[in-house]
């Protein structure tokens, strides 16, 4: 059993698997937009994508939050250039986790649409509508996305390694057991 100093704390390791499927889910749901031709399905599915994204950027600024306030336990022992790639990962994780999502409320106001959160609260616009704006934020929202689903993966890859090879530990830490 790991002490408390080398675990994150309950609310981290919710808040990291909140966002982790909640992630999966917004990468599937743009997949499988990306493929709806145009219809009231697509308009539907569109809206919960919205949602969702920002759902995940109120989460990943709580987050933020929440790191401000709480250190991360130490690294394990590892090879230096092992800490250097997670701490540069997670760090490009964290600026995808917000800028996903901006990208793609930016994009909707761009083409004409409002963010509506839930049908219910009509969030500002940042931008006006700008259909060459449009154009440019759409791929711009979609290599981002696309960014973030690969950094997820080698994320995820490095964490079974650490478990399954390195047998250090490393996965424990972020469970709620312990």
């Amino acid at each position: 059993m790991q002490t408390p100093s080398t675990r994150y704390t309950r609310p981290a390791v919710l808040l990291h698997w909140l966002m982790a499927l909640g992630l999966i889910a917004a990468l599937v749901a743009g997949t499988y937009i990306a493929g709806l031709p145009m219809g009231l399905q697509r308009l539907k599915m569109i809206n919960w994508h919205k949602w969702l994204g920002v759902s995940l950027l109120a989460l990943a600024l709580l987050r933020l939050v929440w790191r401000a306030g709480h250190r991360p336990p130490a690294d394990l022992p590892m090879p230096r250039w092992q800490a250097l790639s997670a701490h540069a990962v997670h760090g490009l994780l964290y600026a995808l986790m917000l800028l996903v999502p901006l990208l793609g409320w930016a994009y909707s106001n761009a083409a004409g649409f409002p963010v509506v959160w839930f049908g219910v609260l009509p969030l500002p616009d940042f931008v006006g509508k700008n259909p060459e704006l449009a154009e440019l934020l759409k791929p711009a929202h979609r290599l981002a996305a696309w960014s973030l689903a690969a950094l997820i993966l080698a994320h995820v890859a490095a964490a079974l390694k650490h478990h399954f090879l390195d047998r250090d530990g490393l996965l424990s830490r972020m469970t709620l057991k312990g």
